[in-house]
This record gives structure tokens, C-alpha cells and sequence, in this order.
């Protein structure tokens, strides 16, 4: 067979949960550190401008309309970003957190050349209360750039769980540096236990090739800490493909956890087609989903692979595996018919 992306035949031909494989497993290795990249969170540049000045703004929550409104009124004294212009074009940026991408993003309109930018503007979150109070809501101000270089000016995060819904009056507020939540732990979508091993073709010996084509084990056994989107809990699932294959045999899933924000899924899947040469341009994507009845949710995921960034002499820009990742591949790839045990931090994808 040519090595070419559209030649593996990766076929799952074994879907089971094996408990008995657990002689197999040994203490985890522990997490070095949880990389919460606070760029996941924001876009821009943070080292240009210290924060300074204040906002004024107001939360209130329509319960007619099961809408969360920010009342965004006005700030003062900004930092000056084009300092030899002596201007600054700020705008407004909300999140809820620690989803940011589950609501989006609202924005006000940029003032330019102001320091002292006058909104008067409402952002809306469609949103059920009980929804609403186990986020954070992080507003933010920046400078726009017409380049896409936008500074960063300050922020404030809320706790909406403590927020006092009776008051609906605007308030002044001093915008802070980015906070240290924000840089250790926005990003942190939870932590996956599993372990893989590579079978090489004909490397088990009872008979002639056997296995006649090299495997790929992934048994994905737990996930800890998961993000709680509802206050009913989390319904997870995970999904596996083996990138550059995103074909429907390529495509294998475990059964949904319920109301568990710390799944034990014991669940392996196998796949096989793989010549050991494959394994440098191929990429094992694990995501975890909540499921929901109209559409499933991304919590996070990993993705096992040298991280090159090239799949068979081509661009792409899933192959990009994290050190850790990287490393948990390459042991794999160093010990055949060893299973190889991790716990890897998931992360936006």
C-alpha cells in the first residue's frame, strides 16, 4: 500500500467497554501543569497599555423574556493607546464564562478618539436564569485596531451566582489588569484519563501476520472535572476519529454518561490499517460533547499526534498536538505492544 492519507483503511472493527483490561493499568501520570491559555479567552495584545480607568454599566435579568441584559453606559479614563495621536478607539466586549463560546461574544460600537467613551448600549444573552447563575460574566475593554492588533484596557469579572438582582442601577466600576482566573483557569475544560498502545502488523506471532494490518488501541477510561453548562449536570459522550480519516468508518463513539461532571466511560476502541510509518502523519482526535436533545455541546478534547502540522507533505491545522500530547504519541510509538498510560488536559479545539 502507498502512504497517502486516502490508503489507510482505518476500520473500526472492534467497539466494546473491557474492564479486563484493567490488570493491565498501573498509577497515572500526573499533569505537569493545566495550560489555560488566556489567547483562548481574548484576541489581542496584552503588553502594549497598563489598565486603567473605570466603567459604568448595570445587570438586569428580563424574566418576561429570558433575556440577561449589560446596560453598558460609559467609561473614563482609558489608557492611551497611540500615544504620539494621543488616542484611543475603545469598545466593550462581554463573555459568560466559563463557556465563552457556548453564548458568544456581544460588543458595543467603537468610539474613536476618546478616552472617555459615552455607549449608552444594551447587550442582550438569550439565557434561563438557572443558566445564568452559575456563569461569570467577564466584560471587557478594548482599543480597535483596523489591522486586528486590538489592546486590551481592562476588565472586570462577575460572579453571577452572588450578584444582587434588585440592583439595577448603574455603578463605576475600576477595570483591572487580566485577571488571574482568567489567565490559570478559563480555559480548563477538564482532564482525561486513558491509555493507548500500537500492535504492529504481524508482531503478535501465534500465526502468519497477525494482526495482519498494524492497530491502534485507545481505551478512554474516565474524565474529571468536565464543565457544568446546566445546573441538571452534564450528559457526556466521546467522540474518536483518526484525522486525515473524518469518514463514517473513522468515526466511533462511547455510550452518554448522565448527570456526571465525572464520567467513567472504560471504553476501547481499535483501530486497525496502520502501517507503523502512519502513525507520523496521522492524528487521534478525542472530543467530549454534552448531550443535549437539539443539538450536542463541545466540553474539550485532545488531539494525539507528533504536532508537526503536516499530514503526508500537506498543511493542516489539526496536527497540532500540545507537548504533552506529543510526548504520550511518541511513547506509544517507542513501545509496541505496550500500553501507554495518560492524563491529559482538554482543551479547545
Amino acid at each position: 500500500e502507498s502512504d497517502t492519507a486516502s490508503e489507510i483503511s482505518l476500520q473500526l472493527n472492534r467497539h466494546k467497554k473491557t474492564p479486563s483490561i484493567g490488570s493491565h493499568s498501573s498509577d497515572m501520570a500526573s499533569v505537569s501543569s493545566v495550560s489555560g491559555s488566556v489567547l483562548s479567552v481574548y484576541s489581542g495584545d496584552f503588553g502594549s497599555v497598563d489598565a486603567q480607568g473605570t466603567v459604568e454599566f448595570a445587570l438586569d435579568y428580563d424574566e418576561k423574556n429570558r433575556e440577561f441584559q449589560v446596560h453598558v453606559s460609559q467609561c473614563k479614563d482609558l489608557a492611551v493607546v497611540d500615544e504620539k495621536k494621543g488616542r484611543s478607539d475603545p469598545y466593550v466586549k462581554t463573555y459568560l464564562l466559563p463557556d465563552k463560546a457556548r453564548m458568544g461574544k456581544r460588543k458595543t460600537s467603537v468610539k474613536k478618539r476618546t478616552v472617555n467613551p459615552i455607549y449608552n448600549e444594551v447587550l442582550r444573552y438569550k439565557i434561563e436564569k438557572m443558566v445564568l447563575l452559575i456563569q461569570k460574566l467577564n466584560l471587557s475593554v478594548w482599543h480597535n485596531d483596523p489591522l486586528g492588533r486590538n489592546s486590551f484596557l481592562g476588565e472586570i469579572e462577575i460572579d453571577l451566582a452572588s450578584w444582587d438582582w434588585s440592583n439595577r442601577k448603574l455603578h463605576w466600576y475600576p477595570l483591572k489588569p487580566r485577571s488571574l482566573s482568567a489567565v490559570n483557569g478559563v480555559d480548563h475544560r477538564g482532564v482525561m484519563s486513558l491509555s493507548i498502545k500500537y500492535v504492529p502488523p504481524g508482531s503478535l506471532g501465534k500465526w502468519p501476520k497477525n494482526p495482519p494490518s498494524g492497530e491502534v488501541h485507545i481505551w478512554v477510561k474516565d474524565v474529571k472535572d468536565l464543565l457544568q453548562l446546566r445546573p441538571s449536570g452534564v450528559d457526556s459522550f466521546v467522540k474518536c476519529y483518526v484525522l486525515p480519516d473524518t469518514s463514517k468508518k473513522s468515526y466511533q463513539k462511547t455510550r452518554v454518561i448522565k448527570r456526571d461532571t465525572n464520567p467513567v466511560f472504560n471504553h476501547t476502541i481499535v483501530y486497525d490499517g496502520f502501517h507503523t510509518e502512519d502513525l507520523k502523519d496521522a492524528c487521534v482526535e478525542l472530543t467530549v460533547w454534552d448531550h443535549e436533545k437539539l443539538t450536542n455541546h463541545f466540553l474539550g478534547g485532545i488531539r494525539l499526534g507528533l504536532g508537526t502540522g503536516l499530514s503526508y507533505g500537506i498543511s493542516v491545522d489539526w496536527m497540532d498536538s500540545t507537548q504533552e500530547e506529543v510526548a504520550f504519541w511518541q511513547e506509544m510509538m517507542l513501545a509496541a505492544n505496550e500500553w501507554i498510560e495518560g492524563l491529559l488536559p482538554l482543551r479547545s479545539l
